[in-house]
């Protein structure tokens, strides 16, 4: 019986590797790590050095972690907004930060936490959830609006003004669930030429044509993704964060995302409501929300590495 993974659905041929328990002093790059008590992490990002960038959704602060050895330190502080799904933009180091309910993105310096730019985004009722950046735009989902939220960047990645900001409507497949969470987890598709988005509520996705706003729901063979929260694709493969239900599913994609099939899926013994995913060599790095867990001042809170498959 296997202690630190259990694979629950695989294709034929598909092993299952077993990981080791690990500790930031044991060995270098632990498999395990704490953050800050108190911090309630939701979103994790990872670009192009080894280090993991943290959003808290509890006052906005910004912690890093050196994956090579699981220490950190906040590096920006909370700004009174929540921090939610983050990326970094690598080739100018900087981190996009999508503000939850106080309906902005930030844009936050990578190395020093200097707050580059800020931006409302909506005044409506919004919880700007997760982000993409793709080469001309910054995507946002907003779990309480049937929109995406576009903020545009212009040669060399410059940074638009707030009037440039637009949200585009979303129609077709996807039907808005009033007051629960919709869409979440955002991706470019293989080809791409399109977003995919996760709709919570319903376990569904949907390939988003990015210049009209109109959505196709993604065959998935019946196959249904409950609880999806953050997405990571590599390649034509999809991988899938199961928040309360303690899952991460791989998918392989077709090459326009209009369909996927299941590869896999894998749960842990030390998922505790795992909410995101970002990857670092031959490792997938999780965040543990424990959304189900009342949080406290001295609530603990940790992330945690598994092998790839």
């Amino acid at each position: 019986m296997m202690r630190r993974r259990d694979v629950l659905v695989a294709a034929a041929g598909l092993g299952a590797a077993v990981l080791l328990p690990g500790t930031a002093t044991a060995r270098p790059f632990p498999t395990e790590f704490a953050l800050p008590d108190g911090f309630m992490p939701e979103g994790i990002a990872i670009g192009a050095w080894p280090t993991a960038y943290f959003g808290s959704r509890a006052d906005g602060a910004i912690y890093e972690v050196a994956l090579a050895t699981g220490r950190g330190r906040v590096l920006s502080a909370g700004t009174g907004t929540p921090s939610l799904g983050l990326k970094v933009d690598s080739a100018r180091r900087r981190l996009f930060v999508a503000g939850g309910s106080g309906g902005d993105v930030r844009v936050v310096d990578a190395f020093s936490g200097r707050v580059l730019a800020s931006y409302r985004l909506t005044d409506r009722e919004s919880f700007v959830n997760d982000l993409v950046i793709t080469r001309d735009a910054v995507w946002l989902t907003d779990s309480l609006q049937p929109v995406l939220h576009r903020l545009p960047l212009g040669p060399f990645g410059a940074l638009p003004h707030r009037s440039e900001i637009t949200s585009l409507p979303l129609t077709g497949d996807l039907v808005h669930v009033p007051e629960v969470a919709n869409g979440n987890g955002i991706v470019t598709t293989p080809d791409g030429r399109a977003l995919l988005v996760g709709q919570t509520s319903t376990g569904k996705l949907f390939r988003v044509a990015p210049d009209t706003g109109v959505t196709a729901e993604v065959g998935l063979g019946g196959h249904l993704l409950p609880r999806n929260d953050g997405l990571l694709r590599e390649g034509r493969h999809l991988y899938v964060v199961q928040n309360r239900v303690n899952l991460f599913t791989k998918l392989e994609l077709s090459p326009d995302a209009s369909s996927a099939r299941v590869v896999a899926v894998v749960t842990d013994p030390r998922f505790d409501v795992p909410a995101t995913v970002a990857a670092w060599g031959n490792r997938f790095y999780l965040v543990n929300g424990r959304f189900s867990t009342p949080p406290t001042p001295t609530t603990t809170y940790g992330a945690l590495a598994l092998d790839k498959f």
